[in-house]
């Protein structure tokens, strides 16, 4: 019979399992602190526990953590890493440092692959072969946390949704990520330095906002008309922009203090005339305190886009700050070791 990840269980299953086997229901708190405050990957670590409760843990249960495999430097400093999985599976991770704002952000996967194959997305290439576990994300952040403070000194402040797979596809096992992330038992992070970037799952936006989340979320938006986003994003089909701005109306109503992001890659001739801004603009209105990143385009193999020129780039982001739409131009990190947003395809 297969093992068990011991760390598939809640904090009650643990208790259960202590009390099944003559235990105080204290140990459940110990081991599970051990598991996520801690991060151990051996029950030999658990140095509060018996010997012999140790071994009758080693019976029971497995620990499956990520291995890194591989990790890579940009000129500008990103780090990308790639993790190995218990099953042979690998996913990438990418370390994005702004040293003089004290922000290093780390942009972590939820599935290995993809199914929605956005056209301009290397991710979207690979058929999507399983969603991670909630512990396979909370060791992105973990081990990059570790690696980001002996490259930098300084530990991760935020964490981005947004590496390679969908992550309201995966639902379940990314809130319960979010959930240890920012859980006293975990690393206890804010849950506003959190960001979750979907392609636009207007149900789950709304499952979201049920759910009483208190965490940032970014559309991955790229065109604000519904011909266009569906020639390059087939989700649009299913997830019409009234859909969506329905679904994130609801979601601003719902949790009115987190930040909602429209992510728009700029590419030359296609979504980058003023006329383009003007769509934008429309849908920023009836999403109150919607924000823009306008990023550049990052190279993909295969792939005919090509990223829009600076001057176009500034005439969009002046036009849609002159009608009062918060935007920033977002600069392409770590695209010369293939780190940049689009480009995680586990290539060598």
């Amino acid at each position: 019979m297969e093992k068990k990840d011991i760390r598939e269980l809640s904090l009650e299953d643990l208790v259960r399992f202590f009390v099944s086997i003559g235990e105080s229901k204290f140990r459940a708190k110990q081991v599970y602190e051990w598991l996520w405050k801690k991060s151990a990957y051996s029950f030999d670590d658990m140095s509060n526990l018996s010997k012999k409760l140790r071994e009758r843990l080693k019976e029971a249960f497995v620990i499956l953590p990520i291995i890194e495999d591989l990790s890579q430097v940009s000129g500008d400093g990103t780090i990308k890493f790639r993790f190995k999985l218990h099953d042979g599976h690998l996913v990438e991770s990418v370390l994005i440092p702004v040293s003089n704002q004290n922000r290093y952000t780390v942009c972590i996967s939820s599935q290995v692959g993809c199914s929605l194959a956005c056209k301009f997305c290397a991710t979207g290439q690979m058929d999507r072969l399983r969603n991670l576990t909630a512990a396979e994300i909370y060791d992105q952040v973990v081990k990059v946390n570790v690696l980001c403070q002996a490259h930098y000194d300084h530990p991760i402040t935020n964490v981005v949704y947004m590496g390679m797979g969908e992550p309201l596809l995966a639902y379940k096992p990314v809130m319960r990520s979010v959930e240890l992330l920012t859980s006293e038992e975990g690393l206890n992070m804010a849950p506003r330095r959190i960001t979750v970037s979907t392609a636009g799952i207007a149900k789950m936006i709304k499952k979201l906002a049920d759910d009483g989340t208190r965490i940032n979320l970014a559309l991955s938006l790229h065109a604000a008309d519904d011909e266009k986003r569906n020639s390059i994003m087939a989700i649009n089909e299913s997830n019409d922009l009234k859909t969506l701005t329905e679904a994130l109306r609801y979601f601003y109503d719902k949790t009115k203090d987190n930040k909602i992001t429209f992510e728009y890659i700029a590419f030359d001739g296609f979504n980058d005339s003023i006329e383009d801004a003007k769509n934008l603009l429309k849908l920023c209105r009836q999403v109150p305190t919607a924000k823009v990143n306008v990023i550049e385009y990052n190279p993909v193999s295969g792939v005919d886009f090509i990223k829009s020129g600076e001057d176009k780039m500034e005439r969009f982001a002046q036009f849609l700050r002159k009608n009062g739409v918060g935007i920033t131009l977002r600069r392409s990190r770590g695209k010369d070791i293939d780190a940049a947003c689009g480009q995680l395809a586990n290539k060598e």
